[in-house]
């Protein structure tokens, strides 16, 4: 009798290492899951903002286009340079703040 009493707590200390084993692994998917949550979501706002990225590269090759032919323009009626130096450091100034957002982009991409 006694033989099998030690063998049923035997038992019984076996299914609660099993059980604190099983919820040890829980904790550990619900982490992993949670972790995949938040890559959905920042790779849902990447997305969103390759689209508006591209939206706006596009925008910026219209102006280029549009403020070449201003450019052309100038140089054949006036030939002054301070007009085109300044047209191209805005060019330059719109350059630079969309590299720096797809900079942010693959930051994000890369998290």
């Amino acid at each position: 009798m006694e033989h099998k009493l030690d063998k049923l707590t035997e038992n019984i200390s076996d299914i609660k290492t099993l059980i604190h084993t099983f919820n040890k692994t829980l904790e550990n998917i619900e982490h992993r899951l949670s972790r995949l949550e938040q890559m959905d979501s920042i790779e849902h706002r990447v997305e969103v903002n390759q689209i508006d990225l591209s939206d706006i590269k596009e925008s910026l090759q219209r102006i280029e286009e549009v403020q070449s032919t201003v450019v052309k323009e100038i140089k054949n009626h006036s030939g002054n340079g301070a007009d085109i130096q300044h047209i191209n450091r805005r060019l330059d100034s719109h350059l630079i703040k969309l590299a720096r957002a797809e900079e942010d982009i693959i930051i994000l991409k890369n998290k």
